[in-house]
């Protein structure tokens, strides 16, 4: 059977990858630091839900520990990485961009040495659509300059993918690297925009916007994002893929679909835009399709309706967490 690592195995992404490797009958081990930058609670969720599958094996793990992950590829012989762990979010960068840094780029070199060594035939690395900044024409392509990051967090994961190629280079490590844009759904991160519109306008608080909510995001649902995840473990050599909606949505129009599920008017309360966000983003999906056979399967109404679903299902600890 194959056996397949999933660092970050408790995070958002990473939870529903592990998730769907286990639905098709591949044996999964997790690997995760259960850090606080964010609500450690929603990650022991997700993590108790994966523990209570066959063929799932965790490991409290961060991957800027060298002997830790030796010790684990020597213990396990892994057809594929999937790499999913990260410092994420763009703001939090700011206030403490050596972390990002330790973690993406520190903590992607410890795991691409140990798959150059390790006999692994495929890496799969989830990057960012921040890398794009503002001066690409839209739709995004994968052959857009990305030299000009907006952010700590763009620019990591930017070392990042120069790592990864760089290994590709030298030691013919097939790699797949998945710019993913605006991941939303059930148990999504706190600190991400969708998370905190549903509780603010649930429990009657002021909802927090940045400018006037013009700004549009390419919502992609986060099961859509796993099954390409999953999906690009079969591509050869060194390819960059975005997997996005292709359906870029203003914010204050996703806003108002969280309204109509909850029956419920928000009470707005702006901000200025910061400096490090993106006014736009929008993924042109035609090599996901070409390669990998995939599209969106999502509409962002019934994905808000979901996520709004299970935010109520579980009100009693969700309402609690630390934004």
């Amino acid at each position: 059977m194959p056996k397949y690592l999933v660092t970050g195995a408790a995070g958002f992404i990473g939870s529903r990858v592990a998730a769907r490797l286990l639905e098709r009958g591949d044996e999964v081990v997790g690997i995760d630091s259960l850090n606080d930058a964010y609500d450690p609670r929603l990650k022991t969720w997700r993590l108790e839900r994966l523990q209570e599958r066959g063929g799932f094996g965790f490991e409290r793990a961060d991957v800027t520990d060298s002997e830790t992950l030796d010790g684990l590829f020597r213990h396990h012989r892994f057809r594929a990485v999937l790499h999913l762990a990260a410092r994420a979010g763009v703001r939090q960068s700011i206030e403490d961009p050596a972390a990002y840094i330790e973690t993406n780029v520190r903590g992607t070199l410890n795991v691409l040495e140990r798959c150059r060594d390790g006999g692994v035939s495929q890496l799969v690395l989830a990057s960012t659509s921040s890398l794009y900044g503002a001066r690409n024409p839209l739709p995004f392509g994968e052959d857009a300059d990305t030299s000009y990051p907006l952010s700590p967090y763009a620019a990591s994961k930017k070392a990042a993918e120069a790592l990864a190629h760089s290994y590709h280079h030298l030691y013919g490590l097939p790699i797949a690297v998945l710019r993913f844009f605006t991941v939303y759904g059930p148990a999504g991160r706190p600190d991400m925009s969708v998370f905190r519109f549903i509780r603010w306008i649930c429990e009657g608080e002021p909802v927090l916007v940045y400018g006037d909510g013009s700004q549009s995001r390419d919502f992609t649902y986060v099961d859509d994002i796993a099954r390409g995840t999953v999906a690009a473990l079969e591509l050869p050599g060194y390819e960059v893929v975005n997997l996005g909606s292709d359906a870029p949505t203003a914010l204050r129009d996703a806003l108002r679909l969280i309204e109509e599920r909850l029956g419920r008017e928000a009470r707005i309360l702006r901000e200025p835009f910061p400096r490090a966000d993106m006014a736009e983003t929008w993924a042109n999906i035609a090599k996901a399709r070409r390669l990998l056979g995939w599209q969106p399967e999502t509409s962002l109404r019934r994905g808000l309706e979901l996520t709004v679903d299970w935010y109520l299902e579980n009100r009693t600890w969700a309402s609690r967490l630390k934004l």
